[in-house]
Order: structure tokens, then C-alpha cells, then sequence
């Protein structure tokens, strides 16, 4: 018969409703482990894991599929993400509290951090899977299909996997039997704590990002139905989430500073990379929300300085101005090369940060903005740039590489044209953010470059990108403004 055609009702439910008892059989052997220390029930527990894992990745096509009741078996679907997120993620963050008192009684503060880290990404799980129930329960209200977002799909591939890696790590029993199952399970135990930091801030951008692509949806539905027609408790309530977003912003910059005092400057560059990404999903919500434009009432001030914009200033001073000079600042100094010791670090890094405030308050106070370009660099562009060589510096330090005084040299030179560069109000710099949402090819490139994490390269590839965009202004110059401010994809005439 055409058309359709529907998996079997049996195999259909049991993957759909079997993760739960599955992670419950899970919770039941760490509990088990934390108590016995058996590698046995390890064992079992990280299989009962990877099994849920492996029916999360392929339910929700048969729940598609699910006759005579595809819906229902979609919002099924979603219940059972729910329940075993629920179920996983603090189970995980005991195992890793766990870990590091019994396993390993004189943790460093690598690993305390690291269990610090877990702690925050289950609150931020169940935030937002609480957070997308209540807004999609708005969205049916209305008769609106909810539909996922590129963030809600890739959010929904990658959570089951760090689950159960996380799992296999936080109840990791060393010294188990010489078997070949174990053997094969107990590795995911002894991960580097880099690729783990890694993974785990990635995963915590995803979910961030999530949340602010569901206020973005369907915020407006949901205060429809609040505000009943009041235009100034409406806007003040849509306030609270990208003023959020840009709180995050500049938590993004902090823990950059935090990382980089371990000395693990990678880490530091993708906190930065996140608190750029929450910069650009702060104005894109406000003016998705209206926010951006006063009230009638409001248009006969001149100064329209709202707590919003300050707020967004603020926050970009700390994650792309103070951040990067402070941890520009932490890392040559930490060096006792006698060439590096004689460059006056302390005040390259304060003329770097004073000069970027400079370009922020000019932005601010500008009143012919080019719409979609900016006068000078942007700052996330700037700390991008400057940071990207004190990754290579970095490795090299740590390699004992002769090549470490070079490139300690060359990071303070791109500090200084850096800092010029963001002042330099002459040269146009296309909003790189807008341009990625006018053209997902080139935000997929992007995505697909950033596999160089995990190379030895990662350093050269991002000031790589970064000196491209420099550069950019010699080609950008000629796109017409009304485009470059638009945040979706042209369509074609």
C-alpha cells in the first residue's frame, strides 16, 4: 500500500517507554557502586546507560511513526526526555561529588571544578526542560503546532550521550576485572579533563541557548496572556530574558578569567566564544521582542538610555575588554622568559581594556550608526583575535617549545593592534552574527571548523578565522546596509 508506512505498535512503545526503566536500573547500580565499589555493577549500570542512550537517538523517528497515533506518541516522546533527564543528570552530579571523595580523596582543583561544572549544567537541564514545557504549553494554547528549533534538535541529540558519558565517568571503580566488556567500558572513566570541560560547556551553551530560542518563539503568546493589553508591565517582563542573556554574557567572561588562573587557556577562549554568542542572542531576542524601539510615550526623550543597554555595555566591558586583559595579563606574566619580563604587560593590558570601554561608550553614544556594520572592530571580534595567539603561547609554554618567547611577543602586538583596531572608526565591520543567520552555510563552516578543539591546531585556526575578518572590511564594504542589517536569509529576487 502507498504512502506511509507505520512501525510495528510493540517495537514502537517499548523504545519509547523503555529509557525510564532502563536509567531507573542505572540509578539502582550507582547507588549500588557508591556503597559496594563493585566493578560488576559499574559495569551494568553504564551498559543499562549506553542501551537508554542508544533508544533516545532512534525513539523519537519511530514515535513519528507510532500508528494510530503519531502525536501522542511524539508528546509521549518528550515525557520520557523529561523523566530520564531528570533522573540522570543529578544522579550524575552526586557521582561526580562522589568521585572525588572516595576515588580520589586529594582532588586538584581541576577536578573540583569540574564537579562544580556538572553541578551547574543539571540545574541549567532541568531549568530548561522546565522552562520548554511551560512556553510549548503556551504554544498549543494558542493552536500553535510547537515546533523545535535548530537549538531544541541539537540540544535533544547530544543530552543522552553526555549523560551517559558523564555516567561512566563520575562512577568510575578503578582496578575492576581483566574482561574485555570492562576493559572497553572503564576507559570512558580515565577521560582527560580537558575534553570533558569541553564537551560539558558546550553542552551548556546548547541549553542556554535553547531557552532563549523558546522565549524567542514563543515569548509573545505567553505574554498575551499575561499582561492583558498593559503595553509597560509587557515590556517590562520581556526585559527579563535578554537582560539574562547578557548577565550570562558576562559569567561567560568571569569563568573565562577563572579558567585561565588554572592555566587552561583553550577553556578560557570557549567561555569567550559563548559569552559572543549570548552577546549576539541578547539584541537579537530585544528586537525580535520590540524592545528596541520606546514607546510612543517614551519618543520625546532624547536620551533613551534604558537599564537594557546599559546592562548589554556593562557586560560587554567585562567579557571582551577586562576579560582578555586580564587573562592576557595572567598568562605572560606566569612566564619567566627575561624578554617577556621586560614588555610592559601590566600596561598593555590596561590600555587594552580602557581603550575597548572607549570604543563601547562611542558605540553607545553614536548617533549615524551604519545600520548592520560597526565603526572600528566589535569588541567580541577584538577579544577573539587577541585571544587566539595566547592559545598557541600557551601550548608552547607547556611543550618547552623555543618558539614560546616568539609567540609571547607576537600576543603582545596583537594586544596593542587590537586595541587600535576597535578605535579605528573609519574601516566597517559587518556584524558577523547576522551574516551567519542571512547565510547558515557559512555558520555550518563555522561549526564544522570548530572540530579543531580538539587538534593541537586550535589556537592557529582561530586567530586564522579571526585575521580573515580582520581583512573583511576590504570586501564587506560594498554590501548594501538595509541587508547587512537584516537577521534572516535573503531570499533570492
Amino acid at each position: 500500500m502507498p504512502g506511509k508506512q507505520y512501525i510495528p505498535k510493540k517495537l514502537t512503545t517499548l523504545l519509547v517507554y523503555g529509557r525510564p526503566p532502563l536509567v531507573f536500573g542505572g540509578m539502582l547500580c550507582a547507588i549500588a557502586v557508591m556503597w559496594t565499589r563493585s566493578p560488576v555493577l559499574y559495569t551494568l549500570g553504564v551498559v543499562f546507560l549506553f542501551i537508554s542512550m542508544t533508544f533516545d537517538l532512534v525513539d523519537g523517528w519511530f514515535a513519528a511513526r507510532f500508528h494510530p497515533h503519531p502525536v501522542m506518541a511524539k508528546l509521549a516522546d518528550r515525557i520520557m526526555d523529561k523523566v530520564v533527564y531528570s533522573i540522570i543528570f543529578p544522579l550524575v552530579a552526586v557521582g561526580t561529588m562522589w568521585r572525588i571523595h572516595i576515588i580520589s580523596p586529594d582532588p586538584n582543583r581541576a577536578e573540583l571544578l569540574h564537579a562544580i561544572l556538572v553541578l551547574l549544567l543539571t540545574v541549567t537541564v532541568l531549568v530548561r526542560d522546565n522552562f520548554a514545557h511551560f512556553m510549548r504549553g503556551f504554544a498549543i494554547r494558542n493552536e500553535q503546532d510547537p515546533e523545535y528549533s535548530e537549538f531544541a534538535r541539537l540540544r535533544t541529540i547530544v543530552a543522552a550521550p553526555v549523560g551517559a558519558l558523564l555516567y561512566a565517568y563520575a562512577f568510575y571503580v578503578p582496578e575492576g576485572p581483566a574482561t574485555r566488556i570492562y576493559s572497553s567500558i572503564s576507559w570512558l572513566g580515565n577521560l582527560p579533563l580537558r575534553g570533558l570541560f569541553f564537551i560539558e560547556i558546550i553542552f551548556l551553551v546548547i541549553n542556554l541557548g535553547s531557552i532563549a530560542m523558546y522565549c524567542r518563539k514563543y515569548g509573545t503568546l505567553c505574554l498575551d496572556e499575561l499582561c492583558l493589553g498593559n503595553e509597560g508591565l509587557r515590556r517590562r517582563i520581556l526585559a527579563f530574558f535578554p537582560n539574562a542573556l547578557t548577565v550570562m554574557n558576562a559569567m561567560m567572561g568571569l569563568l573565562a578569567v577563572f579558567f585561565a588562573y588554572q592555566g587552561r587557556i583553550r577553556e578560557a577562549y570557549l567561555f569567550l566564544i559563548g559569552a559572543a554568542a549570548f552577546d549576539k542572542l541578547d539584541g537579537a531576542l530585544a528586537r525580535k521582542l520590540g524592545l528596541t524601539e520606546p514607546l510612543p510615550a517614551e519618543k520625546t526623550n532624547s536620551h533613551n538610555i534604558s537599564l537594557g543597554g546599559v546592562l548589554d555595555d556593562v557586560s560587554d566591558a567585562v567579557s571582551f575588554c577586562i576579560a582578555p586583559a586580564w587573562i592576557f595579563y595572567i598568562t605572560l606574566t606566569a612566564f619567566s622568559n627575561p624578554v617577556i619580563r621586560q614588555m610592559p604587560i601590566g600596561l598593555i593590558a590596561w590600555g587594552y581594556a580602557a581603550l575597548g570601554i572607549a570604543r563601547l561608550v562611542y558605540f553607545t553614544l553614536d548617533k549615524n550608526p551604519i545600520p548592520g556594520f560597526f565603526k572600528g572592530m566589535p569588541t567580541p571580534a577584538a577579544a577573539m583575535l587577541s585571544m587566539a595567539p595566547l592559545i598557541i603561547f600557551a601550548q608552547a609554554v607547556n611543550e618547552g617549545s623555543q618558539w614560546a618567547q616568539f609567540w609571547g611577543l607576537f600576543s603582545c602586538g596583537i594586544m596593542i593592534f587590537t586595541a587600535l583596531l576597535m578605535n579605528f572608526y573609519p574601516l566597517r565591520y559587518l556584524h558577523l552574527g547576522r551574516f551567519m543567520s542571512r547565510h547558515p552555510w557559512f555558520a555550518r563552516l563555522t561549526l564544522l571548523l570548530s572540530v579543531a578543539v580538539f587538534t593541537p591546531y586550535f589556537g592557529h585556526m582561530a586567530f586564522a578565522y579571526m585575521f580573515l575578518y580582520t581583512l573583511s572590511p576590504l570586501v564587506t564594504w560594498r554590501i548594501d546596509p538595509q541587508i547587512a542589517a537584516k537577521e534572516t536569509r535573503v531570499k533570492p529576487a
